[in-house]
């Protein structure tokens, strides 16, 4: 396997769960033979847009993981912040062409379930790592 160079944007809000994510993520990195190089390490998920963008703009980043949680409150504010940073996500990618990977769970999720959810950071990894060797056969 070609060795990919992994950018990863990770929230710290949440970080009991979201350290947890990336450390899946870096164990898969590790047995798919590919290597996250550079971690951005964001406020919250809705902060994540353009620590993405400045990572899909280096020549040495192949493509972008993002690991975050969006735990339910008292208000759908939850459900505000992961439909706008999905949907900017997306659009990046298709700007950049280099694919992110959507590793943020949620909305209306409670702290037990975004626990139970960690291995969205495999995930991501092997998500991005999919989409490169599928984009290479274009």
């Amino acid at each position: 396997m070609k060795a990919y160079k992994i950018g990863a944007v990770v929230a710290e809000f949440n970080y009991e769960v979201t350290m947890l994510m990336m450390e899946r993520a870096k164990a898969e990195a590790e047995f798919l033979g590919v290597e996250i190089t550079k971690v951005i390490k964001v406020p919250g998920v809705f902060d994540m847009p353009l620590a993405i963008k400045k990572l899909l703009e280096c020549d040495d980043i192949d493509a972008v993981i993002t690991l975050g949680a969006v735990i339910k409150g008292e208000t759908k504010h939850d459900e505000v912040i992961m439909a706008q940073a999905a949907r900017k996500i997306t659009d990046l990618a298709l700007d950049y062409d280099k694919p992110v990977a959507l590793g943020v769970t949620g909305p209306d999720m409670t702290e037990l379930q975004a626990v139970d959810r960690i291995e969205k950071g495999r995930d991501a990894i092997d998500a991005v790592v999919k989409m490169l060797q599928r984009l290479e056969k274009i």
